[in-house]
């Protein structure tokens, strides 16, 4: 059995597959499984609470890993150490999530393209067809992830207390969500998971689009997105597309194909879900 994982920082998705790629199990969803914000002890519970990795752990014999998080040498290596520890008779890999995003939007194996991820975090990479090029060393999302869930997440929420959004947005907003000060700031300062707290805000965006001040938010978060992350390649953008992979990119294509515009770059393709993409690929690549 081998296990293909695309991870995020909210959630996880597993699909199990045989050599043929023909699927063995239901897809499985876990937690997210962000080896750079959990521990140890957390990212093994979660496994292990999902009753069908438990009962088949000793079948799998290969787990192709890709998450958010996984960018860098320290938190990729204990993830990988936890799945080894539990799948024992696995050879484990464990990649960036900006991989499986490559893997998923690009034509064919030796395409070169700029990928980009928007989903709860967003990165940016540059793949020659051949190998993975960054050009920043991402910092997380308090720092960074401009145009994420999480940057929209808070952007919403600094606009409704300072009063930035037009009246009927901010009584939309204040109906659907627990907007309450200390259930806030105990979500983000004492809980786990502070960038998954603030993305599940972004789905008001994509629920309240004919309002003129949430184009403009999204909008402003892509440029601001392709300012510090997609112009990191201009010379690469005179000759190759920029695709795009996450749920953010995906429901804000007619916003990315603005901006692309106004700053000359050639839009892609786009993948709400990269998992899809790589069972053909491992599978032929065995």
């Amino acid at each position: 059995m081998i296990l293909i994982v695309d991870s995020g920082s909210t959630k996880s998705d597993w699909i199990a597959v045989d050599n043929n790629g023909n699927q063995l199990l239901e897809k499985i969803r876990t937690k997210g499984l962000n080896p750079a914000i959990l521990p140890e002890k957390k990212l093994e519970k979660i496994i292990k609470k999902n009753k069908d990795l438990k009962k088949n752990r000793d079948s799998v014999t290969h787990i192709f890993f890709y998450g958010a998080g996984c960018g860098t040498e320290k938190p990729r290596l204990l993830l990988k150490s936890v799945l080894q520890k539990i799948f024992v008779n696995a050879e484990v890999e464990v990649n960036e999530d900006t991989l499986a995003a490559v893997y998923a939007t690009i034509s064919n194996p030796t395409e070169a393209a700029v990928v980009c991820i928007m989903g709860t975090g967003s990165n940016c990479s540059y793949y020659d067809g051949e190998k993975l090029h960054q050009r920043i060393n991402s910092l997380g999302y308090i720092l960074m992830d401009d145009a994420s869930g999480n940057y929209y997440g808070k952007q919403l929420i600094r606009d409704y207390y300072f009063d930035h959004m037009p009246e009927t947005v901010k009584l939309a907003f204040g109906s659907k969500y627990n907007l309450e000060s200390d259930y806030i700031k105990y979500n983000i300062y004492k809980q786990p998971n502070a960038n998954a707290y603030l993305a599940n805000f972004a789905e008001f965006m994509f629920l309240n689009k004919d309002s003129e001040y949430i184009v403009n938010l999204i909008k402003d978060g892509i440029r601001l997105f392709a300012k510090n992350m997609i112009m990191q390649y201009k010379e690469e953008l005179k000759t190759v597309p920029v695709h795009f992979a996450g749920s953010i990119a995906f429901f804000a294509q007619d916003e990315i194909h603005a901006v692309a515009e106004e700053m000359g770059f050639k839009v892609g393709n786009f993948e709400r879900r990269p998992i899809e993409g790589l069972v053909p690929f491992h599978t032929k690549n065995l």
